[in-house]
């Protein structure tokens, strides 16, 4: 589990330091394939680097970037009590397009997930979802 987080965070660092940006669609970033069935084990693996284990924006890299990484325990409060499913579905297969925000840091995590299941391309929506549901399940009440 320890090697597994060591290479999550080492990734995210990559990530960061190569200053990841939608312009650069052709960046691979290795990533350590996980199930697309455990919402949880993706979020600790791809997540919890920058946005820490609880999701609140704390991880381990999230010193290094230049704008603090969203507190993801906070998405229905901040949302009317409404957990946001589509909007974060489209967050991780999109990214955000807002200019006023500048480059965003946070890779689109859609096509990285994507290459993961090659024969099985479907997979990328499966991961997508079970990561949304996981979100869903760390929300503040």
């Amino acid at each position: 589990m320890m090697k597994r987080f060591v290479f999550a965070v080492m990734t995210a660092a990559v990530v960061v330091d190569m200053g990841y940006s939608q312009s650069n669609s052709n960046v691979t970033i290795p990533v350590n394939k996980t199930t697309a069935a455990s919402g949880k084990q993706m979020f600790t693996n791809y997540c919890a680097p920058c946005h820490g284990m609880n999701g609140k924006g704390h991880g381990p890299v999230a010193s290094s970037l230049k704008s603090p990484p969203a507190d993801l325990t906070m998405l229905s409060k901040n949302n009317n009590g409404q957990f946001p499913d589509n909007h974060i579905a489209a967050v991780l297969r999109l990214g955000t397009k807002i200019p006023s925000h500048g480059t965003p840091e946070m890779p689109i995590w859609g096509p990285i997930l994507g290459k993961l299941d090659q024969p099985n391309p479907e997979n990328q929506q499966l991961r997508i979802s079970n990561l949304t549901r996981y979100l869903k399940t760390i929300q503040v009440k």
